[in-house]
């Protein structure tokens, strides 16, 4: 079994609402509540960021601060590289979701040969590019940028040239694109989805287990589904947003949506997913506490970030 490895990323350029940036520290808090030792027995590295863009006039409306995004995306896909090639299986704990795209192109960059599956537990598809995006936040695009898919087709924007230049850097870090292809994605409880997302769904064929799924037939069944979907993949990454869960569970992200999953659902689904040996590696994201009341999200993400921890690890350490 390979060392596990926190990669911190206090990024949230991509976000629409403030705060995610601060969800890895909400967390180091939770943890400190629960008089755990985690956070002590666990080798940690640290991604730069570039929030202090956020001062800054938004001078690319269709990829809000798609420079700075790109240059935290290549730190953050050098970061995971070198950790994998380095034998570690890297568990990212990042503020808003974009930062999935420089995780995605590490591994690949890491396995440039092998072909990569993605399972993303998540409300939204985040399938948007620079074209189709109503808001311009860049947290709805990680999917586009690594499969490399502008959607053209569902086209309602008309990106000037810098943030079509930056686009297409983004899209080529680590020199392959695409690093995933679209069939080779799995979404589970997504159900905040676009018309432009629910076409490239369509179009290429991308399975989605609602709510209703885990729910009717049980976490397990739909990670032993989901993983034997990706039957062709060589190796399988796992994205979880914590707004996959229901807001009951708690407020604390900046793009909750009703009728989601709860705690131990979301445990238990992770559990069985990082119980293979095809995932090489876990990322969890958009806990905002500035949004939550009694810090209670990242309370929620901890526990269930020790739980996935101990399966990727095969055994109760932490």
């Amino acid at each position: 079994m390979s060392e596990l490895v926190l990669i911190e990323v206090k990024s949230e350029l991509g976000a629409g609402t403030r705060g995610a940036s601060l969800g890895v520290d909400a967390i180091k808090i939770a943890a400190h509540d629960f008089a755990s030792k985690f956070f002590l027995k666990i080798d940690r590295l640290e991604v730069s960021n570039k929030n202090e863009l956020l001062y800054e006039p938004v001078r690319t409306p269709f990829a809000r601060y798609a420079e700075g995004i790109h240059e935290v995306l290549q730190n953050v896909a050098n970061t995971v590289s070198g950790a994998i090639k380095e034998g570690k299986y890297p568990i990212v704990l990042a503020g808003d979701h974009s930062t999935a795209a420089g995780t995605i192109s590490g591994i690949k960059m890491a396995h440039p040969k092998k072909r990569l599956g993605v399972i993303w537990v998540d409300a939204h598809a985040d399938l948007h590019s620079p074209y189709t995006t109503p808001s311009g936040n860049m947290h709805g695009m990680p999917l586009a940028m690594v499969t490399a898919e502008d959607n053209v087709e569902c086209k309602s924007n008309e990106p000037d040239e810098k943030t079509v230049v930056l686009w297409n850097k983004i899209k080529g870090i680590g020199g392959i694109m695409p690093k995933v292809q679209p069939e080779d994605i799995v979404f589970i409880a997504v159900r905040d989805i676009e018309p432009q997302e629910a076409f490239l769904m369509k179009k290429h064929n991308m399975k989605n287990f609602s709510v209703v799924d885990v729910r009717k037939r049980g976490v397990e069944k739909v990670a032993f589904e989901a993983l034997t979907s990706l039957d062709k993949c060589d190796i399988i990454y796992v994205s979880f947003d914590v707004d996959s869960m229901d807001p009951k569970v708690s407020m604390g992200t900046g793009t909750p949506v009703p009728s989601g999953i709860n705690e131990r659902e979301a445990g238990k689904l992770l559990q069985n997913l990082v119980s293979s040996t095809k995932v090489v590696c876990f990322e969890m994201v958009e806990v905002n506490p500035t949004l939550d009341k009694e810090n209670l999200m990242a309370e929620n993400a901890f526990e269930i970030l020790v739980k996935v921890s101990n399966s990727i690890s095969n055994q109760s350490i932490f």
